[in-house]
């Protein structure tokens, strides 16, 4: 009989370097994302079950998500390399869904590409002031996150369902909009840091 895994959030706290409880649940995140594209683009989309399957893997990555940001709040466990690489993570999750969805003609591509340049120019723009510091993510980025995660899970679960594709048409929209806002307080923060830093320097 295998020993019983230990619960993450009841170990003692380590180092915060960068092979912690944390750190390797995002790395596990990202790991599931190329597992998570193969089953949803599998027979075009088509299959209840390779679709049923790429839902309970984002579910679970999502779930991964949850637990890496408790573990390292709860275990003293924050790094750089940790607030930079869970917004990565879920950029990556939600794009490869997100183009996925538009390849198989369930999601506007312009919403895709909306989406997808706004969390592309916000990683950019962290690493443009990462010499001065770290932009952490907002509530409203952490909102966006979740919308974003609930609308993708809506296109995800197989149905064919009017009203179902109407919540998460809804859903998507407000996911949008927040996206949107939120990018433009990232883009505040970011030029307020890079020129505190800069006065810092002089």
């Amino acid at each position: 009989m295998k020993p019983a895994l230990p619960d993450p959030l009841t170990l003692e706290a380590s180092p915060a370097g960068l092979w912690n409880m944390a750190n390797i649940l995002t790395m596990v995140r990202l790991l599931l994302v190329p597992f998570f594209g193969y089953l949803l683009a599998h027979d075009h989309g088509r299959s209840a079950a390779w679709r049923g399957m790429a839902c309970a893997v984002f579910v679970v990555a999502n779930i991964t998500d949850t637990l890496d940001g408790k573990v390292a709040r709860a275990r003293n466990l924050v790094t750089d390399f940790g607030k930079i690489a869970d917004p990565i993570a879920d950029k990556a999750l939600m794009g490869t869904a997100l183009v996925i969805l538009s390849a198989l003609g369930e999601l506007n591509w312009w919403v895709t590409i909306v989406i997808l340049a706004r969390e592309l120019g916000i990683t950019l723009l962290r690493f443009w002031v990462l010499k001065y510091g770290v932009i952490a993510a907002s509530q409203g980025g952490k909102l966006k996150t979740f919308l974003q995660g609930f609308a993708i899970l809506f296109y995800l679960i197989p149905t064919s369902a009017t009203w179902w594709h109407w919540v998460s048409v809804v859903t998507m929209a407000a996911a949008l909009v927040l996206t949107v806002a939120t990018g433009a307080d990232y883009v505040a923060r970011a030029v307020r840091l890079r020129l505190s830093g800069q006065k810092r320097n002089a």
